[in-house]
């Protein structure tokens, strides 16, 4: 009985080990089931038409906001959000993982931007600009989540353009802390730290002179005077 018992023991000790050992190798949050560039691809293209955003009004709005200190505002899970237009865009949401309370992105999340990357140079998305929505989580300050999700948001546009060399024509950037969460219900939830990618215009086309002709509005090539021989 003593034997059976110690080695019974020693079974569970050997499972907790394999336990243990299973959940410090497994991929970071977000990083198992990471969409891939196809999917990428047919999530951002679904694109219909461009709504009017004024980038520079919503920052300051969304900071404004972030300051109301009023009894009467409604707690995070009751808040109206505060760029709905943002909702019907074509886009996904991605876990990019951050230093804490920093906008430096931890190594593992380079992959992950390297699929997003790949995706936007898709002939696919090549006509389109794209929006990255910074977002946290219920959680501390309200103006201070707003600040830290627009330096994540830009940190990763700079990542895009300065790593992955994507035009910075396409690409910009918003944080609007927790004043739109992702998870209404649950403020908290980790989920409302996601990074939203947004497909929000189609770049105009611009036809190029062919080769050798002068641009659009140039002024005429100047005349060459006769040479006296």
């Amino acid at each position: 009985m003593r034997q059976t018992a110690k080695i019974r023991l020693r079974d569970v000790a050997l499972l907790a080990a394999v336990l243990v050992l299973g959940a410090a190798i497994s991929p970071s949050r977000g990083q198992a089931a990471a969409a891939t560039r196809d999917d990428i691809v047919g999530q951002l293209s679904r694109f219909d038409t461009a709504p009017e955003l004024d980038l520079a009004g919503l920052r300051q709005k969304t900071q404004e906001r972030s300051k109301i200190r009023s009894r009467t505002e409604p707690p995070p899970d009751k808040r109206a959000p505060i760029v709905p237009e943002l909702q019907s865009l074509p886009g996904f949401n991605v876990d990019i993982q951050f230093d804490p309370d920093t906008p430096i992105v931890r190594p593992q999340s380079y992959e992950t931007l390297g699929r997003i990357a790949d995706a936007l140079v898709h002939a696919t998305l090549l006509p389109y600009s794209f929006l990255i929505v910074g977002h946290i989580e219920a959680n501390g300050k309200r103006e201070s989540n707003v600040i830290l999700s627009q330096r994540r948001a830009d940190a990763i546009r700079d990542i895009l353009v300065n790593t992955f060399k994507i035009s910075v024509k396409r690409i910009q950037a918003i944080g609007l802390g927790e004043e739109q969460l992702l998870d209404p219900a649950h403020p908290t939830s980790a989920a409302n730290q996601q990074v939203q990618i947004l497909t929000v215009a189609k770049v105009s086309e611009q036809s190029e002179p062919p080769a050798g002709a002068p641009a659009a509005g140039a002024p005429p090539p100047a005349k060459k005077s006769a040479r006296k021989r």
